[in-house]
Order: C-alpha cells, then sequence, then structure tokens
C-alpha cells in the first residue's frame, strides 16, 4: 500500500518546482506566512488533482479544464474539501436542518409529544405509535385523524410534518415559517408634503424617474383622467392615487375602471407592486431599498417567531415545547435527551431506542469541535466561515469513510483555546478511523499535536512558495530557513517584557446590558488603550462590542451609555463578508483601479490610440474581452457537480482586447498589474503617490500577498476586515477615533499578527483606542486591558468574568481565557 502521497515539480502560482511527500493515514499540518503559498499546495493542486482525476475516471473531463501545474501527484485518495466558506443561504436553513437534529426532535415530538385538544384544552397524552404509519414521507397524513377523550372531537394525528416549519402542515399561516413578515415602510416610500416630479416618491428618485412620470400622465389619459406630476401627493384624488401607489393592474384601481383594459405605454406597474417585485427578484435581499428603509422586517405577530402553528407550539415532551428546544443551546439540547431516557415510559423509550442513541452522539460531536453553544433555530446564513466548517466536519466523523484525504483550512478560526483540544481530538478521530486529515494552519497547539509538519515560505507571494522545514515542531525550530520555527525559537528563549498603557483616564461606560445572551450590570473600556474583549465561543463578546457599544447612544441592548461625548468617531470593522459580486475584486475594491485606469488613459501611446479610462475598465463594454465580459474566466456547466471556472479562450485571461494589453506602464499592460500581488507592484508603483500608501498599509498588515484582480469573494472575513482596515489608515484622522474589530488576526501566521500588533499600537500611541475580540493569545498578552466574558458559550455565558491587565486577568481562576494567559505570560507560547 502506498503510505505517502508524492509531489513532484508542483509549480501553481507562487510554488517554486516543489516536490515532497506527505504521509497518509496521518495528521498533516501546513503552515507558513499568510500568501507562502500554503492553500495553493492544498486546494489549487492536491485538491484540483484529486477533482480531475475523479472526473476523468467518470468521463467528465475536457480539455478545458485545466490539469494543475505539476509534473505528477502519485498517491492521491478520494478527497474531501472543508472550507470556510458559508453556501447555503436560504433563510429556512438553520444549524437544526443542516445537522439533522431537528429532524430527530420532530420524530420526538411526533411519538411521544403530549398535545393540548384545541376544543376543549384538554391534554392528550402521547399513543406511542409505531415508526411508519406517520413517517415523513406519509403523503395521506390527513387520513389519520384520533379523538379526543375529553371531549369527544375529532382530531387529526400529528407526524413529523406538522413539526417541521418548511411543510404547509406545520408552518404559521401568516409568516409561511419565516417567523418574520416583511411589509412596506409607507412613511419611508411616500412624502405627502411633495409632489412626485420633487421626490415625494422615494423609490422612484433615480434616472428613470421622468420616464415613470412620462407613463403616469399617459395613463391618466388613456383613462380619462388628469395625473398632475406636479401635484403634492397629498392633494391627490382617490383615482390617481390609487394609480400611483397600485397601478393599472390592481384591484384597487380597476374597481374605478373596471372594463377599460390598459395600453401599452400606459400600463404604470404601481410603486408598492414595483417595490415588491423587486424584492422577490433579489429573493428578499432588497439591498439599498431595504437599508434604506422601504421595507421593515417584524416578528410574525402569530407565532411570534416560532415559526410554527399554534398547536403545534403547544405540543410538549418532557415539559418543553418544540418551540422552547429548538431555542436552546445544542448543549442542552444534549442534556435534554439525557433526561427524556429518566423520564420517559418504557415504551416511549423502546420507540425513541435508535433517536436516543443516534442523536446524543451526534449533538457530542459538535460540542467536541467547539460549537455546543449555537442553537437549533440559528440561522446558517449568520454562521461565521470557522463555524460553517466544523458543522460540516462534525457531520463527516459520523459518516465512517476511510482512505479518504480531507483538506481543511484554518479550523481553528474563531476557536478560543480551550475549546481547540475538543477540534484536534475530533481531527484525530478522522485520522484513526483510516484517513489522512491535511490541515491548512497557524494556530500553535494544533502544530503541537500534527503528527508531521510542512512549513512553506520564507515569505509571501515571489517570497514564498517553497518547502523550508518538514517534520516535528522540533525539526521546524532547527530549520534556519523556516519563519514558524525562527518565531517559536524567538518565543522560547526570551519571555516578552510587557508594558502596560494607563491610557487617557477617561472611559465609556455599558450600564445594564441586556440583550441576547449579555447580562452585564456595567463594564467599562478605558479610552487610550489597546483593549482585548475575549471568552469562549458564544460567550457573548461580539454581542456586547458590535451589537451594544458600536451603536452607541442608538443601542438598545443597555440602559445607556457614558462616556461617548469623549469619542469623536466610532470605526467598525467586523467579518461581513466583502460582498458576491464576481466583478469586485481587490483592485476596485479598495479603489486603486480607478486610480490605475486613469494613470494608464494618460499615457501617451493611449492618447495616441484614443483610449479613455473607459476602455480600461473591464466592468464596461469598449476595451474588454466581450467573450467573457472582461473577466478572464468562463464558466463551465458540469451538470451535478459544481461549475467550473476555466481561462477564456480569446484573451486568455487577460481581460482586455490586444488594442488596451498594447498600453504599458514601466513594461506592463493593465492586465498585467491585475495579476501582480500588492507587495509585487510596489516598486512597479512607489512613484504614485495617490496610491504607494495604500499598497505599503496593505503590505502591512499581512495583505501584501493577494493579487490585484483577485475576487472579494474569495476573500476570508479576516483578509476582508484588514483591507478596510488598511483604507481606513491610509486616511488622515484629527479626533480620537474607537477603533472597534472582531478577530483580526484570522488567517494570520504568527509572523504576520506581529505587524498588525505594530500596527494596532500605532493607532493607540496616536491618541485613539482600539478594541479587539479576539482569541489569539499573542495578541491578548499584548493587550492593555482586558474584558473577559463568559464563562461559557450560549445560555452559560454573557457574563462579565474579568476585566483588568492581562497579569490580573490571568489570576481569576473562574476564567478560561485567564488560565491560558498565565502559561504564555509566565512561558511564552
Amino acid at each position: 500500500m502506498q503510505d505517502f502521497i508524492v509531489i513532484n515539480g508542483a509549480r501553481e502560482n507562487n510554488l517554486k518546482n516543489i516536490s515532497l511527500s506527505i504521509p497518509k493515514y496521518k495528521l498533516v499540518v501546513l503552515t507558513g506566512p499568510s500568501g507562502s503559498g500554503k492553500s495553493t499546495l492544498a486546494m489549487d493542486t492536491l485538491q484540483r488533482e484529486c477533482q480531475r482525476q475523479y472526473m476523468d475516471s467518470m468521463g467528465l473531463a475536457s480539455d478545458s479544464v485545466g490539469k494543475a501545474k505539476v509534473d505528477s501527484i502519485v498517491g492521491l485518495s478520494p478527497s474531501i474539501s472543508v472550507g470556510q466558506h458559508v453556501t447555503n443561504r436560504n433563510p429556512r436553513s438553520t444549524v437544526g436542518t443542516v445537522t439533522e437534529i431537528y429532524t430527530f426532535v420532530r420524530f420526538i415530538f411526533s411519538r411521544v409529544g403530549e398535545r393540548i385538544c384545541p376544543s376543549c384544552q384538554g391534554s392528550i397524552p402521547p399513543s406511542f405509535e409505531p415508526a411508519g404509519l406517520l413517517a415523513e414521507e406519509d403523503e395521506d397524513m390527513d387520513r389519520h385523524t384520533m379523538t379526543c377523550p375529553h371531549c369527544q372531537a375529532e382530531l387529526e394525528k400529528l407526524g413529523m410534518p406538522h413539526f417541521s416549519f418548511n411543510k404547509p402542515e406545520g408552518a404559521c399561516e401568516v409568516c409561511s415559517g419565516l417567523g418574520r413578515v416583511v411589509s412596506i415602510h409607507e412613511p419611508a416610500v411616500f412624502n405627502p408634503e411633495l409632489s412626485v416630479r420633487d421626490g415625494g416618491v422615494a423609490s422612484l428618485n433615480g434616472v428613470h424617474r421622468d420616464i415613470q412620470i412620462r407613463i403616469l400622465v399617459a395613463a391618466g389619459k388613456h383613462y380619462g383622467f388628469e395625473f398632475d406630476p406636479d401635484l403634492p401627493l397629498k392633494d391627490l384624488g382617490e383615482i390617481q392615487r390609487d394609480l400611483l401607489y397600485h397601478g393599472v393592474e390592481s384591484e384597487a384601481f380597476k374597481r374605478h375602471y373596471p372594463n377599460v383594459k390598459p395600453a401599452q405605454g400606459a400600463k404604470f406597474e404601481g410603486v408598492i407592486p414595483g417595490l415588491w417585485r423587486r424584492y422577490k427578484e433579489k429573493e428578499g435581499e432588497s439591498g439599498g431599498e431595504k437599508d434604506g428603509g422601504f421595507f421593515r422586517e417584524q416578528l410574525c405577530p402569530e407565532c411570534q417567531g416560532a415559526w410554527l402553528k399554534k398547536e403545534i407550539r403547544q405540543v410538549s415532551v418532557a415539559g418543553a415545547t418544540i418551540t422552547e428546544v429548538s431555542a436552546w443551546s445544542l448543549g442542552d439540547v444534549y442534556a435534554w435527551t439525557q433526561k427524556l431516557q429518566e423520564v420517559l415510559p418504557p415504551e416511549g423509550l423502546l420507540l425513541l431506542e435508535p433517536i436516543l442513541h443516534d442523536m446524543p452522539t451526534r449533538l457530542k460531536r459538535i460540542m467536541d469541535v467547539g460549537l455546543g453553544y449555537l442553537t437549533m433555530n440559528r440561522q446558517t446564513v449568520s454562521l461565521s466561515g470557522g463555524e460553517a466548517q466544523r458543522l460540516r466536519l462534525a457531520s463527516l466523523l459520523g459518516s465512517g469513510l476511510t482512505g479518504v484525504l480531507y483538506i481543511l483550512d484554518e479550523p481553528t478560526t474563531g476557536l478560543h483555546p480551550r475549546d481547540t483540544a475538543g477540534l484536534i481530538r475530533v481531527l484525530q478521530q478522522l485520522r484513526d478511523l483510516g484517513n489522512t486529515v491535511l490541515v491548512i494552519e497557524h494556530d500553535i497547539e494544533m502544530m503541537r499535536a500534527a503528527d508531521h509538519l510542512i512549513d512553506i515560505g520564507p515569505g509571501a507571494g515571489l517570497y514564498g512558495g517553497t518547502v523550508v522545514g518538514e517534520g516535528s515542531l522540533e525539526d521546524l525550530m532547527a530549520s534556519e530557513l523556516s519563519v514558524t520555527g525562527a518565531y517559536l525559537r524567538e518565543e522560547r528563549l526570551t519571555t516578552p517584557a510587557f508594558t502596560r498603557r494607563k491610557g487617557n483616564g477617561k472611559h465609556v461606560t455599558i450600564v445594564d446590558a441586556q440583550v441576547r445572551n449579555i447580562d452585564i450590570p456595567v463594564v467599562s473600556f478605558p479610552l487610550g488603550q489597546l483593549i482585548s474583549v475575549t471568552g469562549v465561543s458564544g460567550s457573548g463578546k461580539s454581542t456586547l462590542v458590535f451589537d451594544i457599544l458600536a451603536q452607541g447612544q442608538e443601542s438598545a441592548g443597555c440602559k445607556e451609555i457614558k462616556g461617548l461625548e469623549h469619542v469623536g468617531n466610532i470605526v467598525i470593522f467586523d467579518q461581513t463578508p466583502m460582498g458576491r459580486m464576481q466583478r469586485s475584486n481587490v483592485a476596485t475594491y479598495t479603489d486603486v483601479f480607478t486610480h490605475l485606469r486613469q494613470l494608464f488613459a494618460g499615457l501617451l501611446e493611449a492618447k495616441k490610440r484614443k483610449l479613455t479610462t473607459k476602455h480600461f475598465s473591464f466592468n464596461t463594454p469598449g476595451g474588454r474581452c466581450e467573450t467573457c465580459q472582461g473577466l478572464g474566466m468562463l464558466s463551465v456547466d458540469m451538470n451535478f457537480l459544481p461549475d467550473l471556472e476555466v481561462k477564456c479562450h480569446d484573451c486568455k485571461g487577460r481581460r482586455f482586447t490586444d488594442e488596451v494589453l498594447a498600453v504599458q506602464y514601466e513594461g506592463y499592460s493593465i492586465s498585467d498589474l491585475l495579476n501582480l500581488s500588492v507587495q509585487e507592484s510596489l516598486p512597479v508603483l512607489q512613484s504614485e503617490t495617490k496610491i504607494s500608501g495604500l499598497i505599503q498599509m496593505l503590505c502591512e498588515v499581512g495583505l501584501g500577498y493577494l493579487k490585484w484582480g483577485q475576487s472579494v469573494k474569495t476573500l476570508s472575513g479576516g483578509e476582508g476586515q484588514r483591507i478596510r482596515l488598511a483604507k481606513e489608515l491610509s486616511k488622515p484622522s484629527k479626533n480620537h477615533t474607537l477603533y472597534l474589530l472582531d478577530e483580526p488576526t484570522t488567517g494570520l501566521h504568527p509572523s504576520d499578527t506581529k505587524k498588525l500588533q505594530d500596527l494596532l499600537n500605532k493607532l493607540v500611541d496616536t491618541g485613539n483606542t482600539v478594541v479587539v475580540v479576539e482569541h489569539s493569545l499573542e495578541l491578548i498578552r499584548e493587550a492593555d486591558w482586558v474584558i473577559d466574558i463568559g464563562p461559557e458559550g450560549g445560555s452559560a455565558g454573557g457574563k462579565l468574568v474579568a476585566e483588568g491587565t492581562p497579569e490580573q486577568v490571568a489570576e481569576v481562576k473562574s476564567s478560561y481565557t485567564g488560565m491560558f494567559l498565565k502559561r504564555v505570560l509566565l512561558d511564552g507560547l
């Protein structure tokens, strides 16, 4: 049996013709500085070649599907890549549904639930029906009836579909099982004091307003009345109002002219139907319209966010309804399953025996990867990349697959050091099943647990792409080339001495914070310091900082916030995705592309060819390749497999026409510059003062390895946050600014974390306050002040466990953060 995956001559992206052997059936950690080539080796070479070989064996490969740039890979296994991107954005997808825990819960309630008779309100005990009669796929559910023993009323028997908010049998009829209802906020759309022409209809205030006015006037003439676009809305007659608000196809307008058909050119849609149409076209994501307040989302008045019909919400098992169980953390659901085995009668236990065996096992796996704090009703779209990845990892462990190559991208993202040990155990279990587990990771504890380490470097981009160390952690520390080893050597040899800033003596104080799981009477943030907010995953850190503090005086999550008069600005850097548009890339997002287009359009060669800034844009026709519309890639439909992107056969991935590419700056075309990394472009563009400062700042926040043309869709939350940070820092600031950051070290190698620390220290030293929600011990120990929330996640969290300097928090025995801080302060990392 082949015991190694042998790679020969890997040259993808920045990989420098590397060859190495990866031991199979081991836990292998791939580390190195950000942008050194780790993901290129794991995802773009290994994973891609696994997929290509699989498709080839299925007869699906084609010439357009490029082979990875590698001479050969021997010993490959079927692979599963577990990344950090949340792919399911359906609002009906929850933690309970994707893990199938909710399916188990529905089964339990459908079999042993105690219901309330809607006629007499009498309690009806369970009948302990055997599985199969009311199964999920039973299409004749309405034929199964029972009689209430108290009033002899005939009732429909309840099966699994009745406990699903995704099925008509169970979904609340008002909100269709979504728990919330959306309505148009008419005061935000219509201003009765203004006319249509003067902006009385906010949704028509755009380039198409004049066209809409012409259609309104034409519609009025067609029906025999005048519509005056200069008349204030409050003075419109009933007919004019119905036309404007509801349109010619509405029942409200048709009642005036029941026998007259609308004419072409006079079919005014109506403001309200138009808003709803655009809302539905965008699947509820109405962008600026929703942000501008045109739509208002509220709890469903019928179910109050519980999703299900009233009679279903009244069914209970062991004293709890399915609504209550859905709102519990998965850790509490686990405890509930244990209670069921104690309180259910023998016939109930016999009926649920398979469920009560499998369900706790699944829950325990999720708890082992540090996600026990998640509630079943949490929407998957709200999960971070790390949370989504670990949920999938927990489900994979239960699949029983062997001989598989698992590739994971930084699974410790968002994990407190306490929970990392549980994740490591899960990965070791995958390995012990006979799988190869390859982990891209920066976490030192994960490195210590590895059977084999591979260090890529020594730097990022052009300065990386080689294997600089292999073997154990001790082997890396002995390597003269390994940046990881050098960092660890320095940590082991020297115990850093920390000096804590005293601040400016002023504070921002939150009084009586109570929202979600947060319950803190008072907590203060000393200004003029670097403050780290810590705690286990789900403890309430982000809620305290981003849902309360960031909202300032507008916050509804506390009684009051004192001291904000000492703060000039609040700047927020959270982990929200930068966007899903394929055309948005690093250059466009940072506005560097605007300067590049102006630069190229001003060149003599461009003027000779009469090329303007428009021709140097890949987003508009003129100078772009029209085959791929400036994307450089074409999408290939792979039927039941995910679509593949291949280089455009016309422009060869260069995005532009030959005429545009002929214009060069310092020997580079506009396409060449987009293919450069940020760091590579610095010497080329250093004389361009409008952008060189931003380029330098991007390098300082550890993002020099990103390519200008890289789509923002591919960036992690941490990368996106640091791009926004670099943009902000490149602007001059006069007022005392309160900077709020959400885990800024996400995706950073320890050596890059030091660069980020230097940057944050500069912000504080120039008279600002920086608050970071963070798990990284490297950053926490550097803070001037620590606020520790917990002690656990979910309902067992939300309390102020400790506050003070890192040394003071380290002495608090009830603080998990303090326990780990004590070790690193005394012994280093």
